[in-house]
């Protein structure tokens, strides 16, 4: 069965997850951030072997580790969509703008589509390309245990940002009410920051999707 641990990292708290299979101890980590070490020492409490770096899209606090994290561990990287390479190859920049260490640019291993799916032991995730906060976002969805890491398309009470580079306000909504609504109410997801909700919740109560 799939089991996970989620870690806030850098200074944006973005929220990093540590997910495995119980069965192999096989893990990957979604949004290494940033704050490797302390990922690392987690890692390594919970017995497990690090074997993939997942990424739902390219915004500095997300990736800003990757590169080292790849390079360190000899790490594939899996994810996000293509149409999110411009901000992979801006990730210096963003850095700069935004006070984080240097982060440097990379190529992921394997870019995801939608529909996709991802392997980590004996466990099996679906891939979901949900744009509007960036044009190459996506989602990992386990259906096993009813859990969905969303990045920054949705929050509990609120919605991604849409005023950054190639975000798009009814694109993100579209992405919300078409691919995570489906997911099924009592699915519940892990946001980028902040706590986790459910989908039934936030299609009841979000300011900005409930009643979709």
């Amino acid at each position: 069965m799939l089991k996970y641990l989620t870690i806030p990292v850098t200074a944006f708290q973005q929220n990093c997850s540590i997910l495995w299979c119980d069965e192999t101890l096989q893990a990957a980590v979604i949004d290494p951030g940033g704050d490797l070490d302390l990922l690392l020492g987690e890692v390594k409490r919970l017995g497990l072997t690090l074997g993939q770096i997942w990424l739902t899209h390219a915004h500095i606090d997300h990736a800003g580790g990757t590169a080292e994290l790849a390079q360190r561990l000899k790490l594939p990287i899996i994810g996000p969509h293509k149409a999110d390479q411009f901000l992979i190859d801006g990730l210096a920049g963003q850095s700069k703008m935004f006070g984080f260490p240097p982060a440097g640019a990379f190529t992921p291993t394997r870019w995801l589509v939608d529909a996709d799916t991802v392997t980590l032991g004996n466990c099996t995730l679906n891939v979901r390309h949900c744009p509007g906060h960036t044009p190459g976002h996506v989602v990992f969805h386990s259906p096993e245990i009813a859990r969905a890491f969303v990045g920054d398309v949705l929050f509990a009470g609120s919605i991604g940002r849409t005023d950054l580079p190639q975000g798009d306000h009814e694109t993100l909504l579209s992405s919300i009410v078409e691919r995570l609504w489906p997911m099924g109410d009592a699915t519940v997801f892990i946001p980028g920051h902040g706590p986790e909700s459910t989908f039934g919740r936030e299609r009841r109560s979000n300011p900005y999707v409930g009643g979709t």
